[in-house]
């Protein structure tokens, strides 16, 4: 019993690390802040950057949410003096865009069912890194493919909320790039092979972050958006994987191309 319970993880540090990370996006929501603006004026290029109490909320509870899966993880029993610097990623990253689409939301209603969806999904991915430390258990294939799924739905969801808020380009390549770069780093990294793709990583992140510019000043809608980047992200993932696994390469990008190709299909008409 005691082996089957290390599978998952302590549910009073769990509640601990949900509970705080929530509070901090219900103060946000309750306490009303004036709005910071950051200019720069240079000839031909002006700088504005806007500064809420939001911002500093939602970096404050990523930060929890990094330190708090190391609370969490720290006493497994499979880790064995390993680093658990791996399974702090997704959980930090969903905590971020989490705040995003918060922050947008202005009616009540919508902002509660946008705090629940994202509290459920905060639990999920946790359980699943936790679970994830150990490749060995039976519940890890489930797991996986858990945090490979919720993985590419934060990032539609990031994209999405970006495009609906109207960043500008200088702030939304960078976090493109930054996002496809970790999330195709750890997916990558669930094959369980100890081993960091940093390179397919960094090119998968050029690449969206090229695709996310060259979009930026097209008229397609926040889902559209989103789907026109998510879909490549993941045939690069998938082609990363299949190359890695010396898949022969005509065949490897078969599955990719038609994901690109659902993918933009299904932005074009919806």
């Amino acid at each position: 019993m005691q082996e089957n319970r290390s599978y998952y993880p302590s549910a009073d540090r769990l509640g601990v690390l949900t509970a705080s990370i929530l509070l901090t996006f219900a103060l946000t929501r309750l306490i009303q802040s004036p709005r910071l603006t950051l200019t720069l004026s240079l000839p031909g290029f002006y700088f504005a950057f806007p500064l809420t109490l939001g911002t500093f909320m939602t970096v404050l509870a990523a930060a929890l949410t990094a330190a708090g899966m190391d609370w969490l993880t720290r006493d497994h029993p499979a880790l064995d003096g390993r680093s658990n610097r791996e399974h702090l990623l997704l959980p930090t990253l969903t905590t971020f865009v989490m705040g995003t689409p918060l922050a947008l939301l202005s009616d009540l209603s919508a902002w509660w069912a946008g705090f629940a969806v994202g509290a459920a999904l905060l639990i999920a991915v946790c359980m699943a890194e936790y679970i994830a430390i150990n490749p060995s258990t039976p519940q890890y294939a489930f797991a996986r493919a858990g945090l490979t799924a919720m993985a590419y739905a934060l990032f539609l969801i990031l994209l999405t909320s970006l495009r609906y808020s109207g960043a500008r380009m200088f702030l939304l390549v960078p976090i493109v790039f930054t996002a496809a770069g970790l999330i195709s780093l750890r997916i990558l990294h669930l094959d369980g092979a100890d081993r960091w793709d940093f390179p397919w990583a960094i090119g998968i992140g050029l690449v969206c972050a090229q695709i996310s510019a060259g979009l930026h000043y097209w008229p397609l809608t926040p889902v559209q958006f989103g789907l026109a980047i998510t879909g490549p992200l993941y045939a690069l993932t998938m082609l990363s994987a299949s190359v890695s696994e010396e898949v022969p390469l005509r065949r490897a990008v078969i599955g990719p191309a038609i994901v690109v190709g659902l993918s933009w299909v299904s932005a074009v008409f919806l």
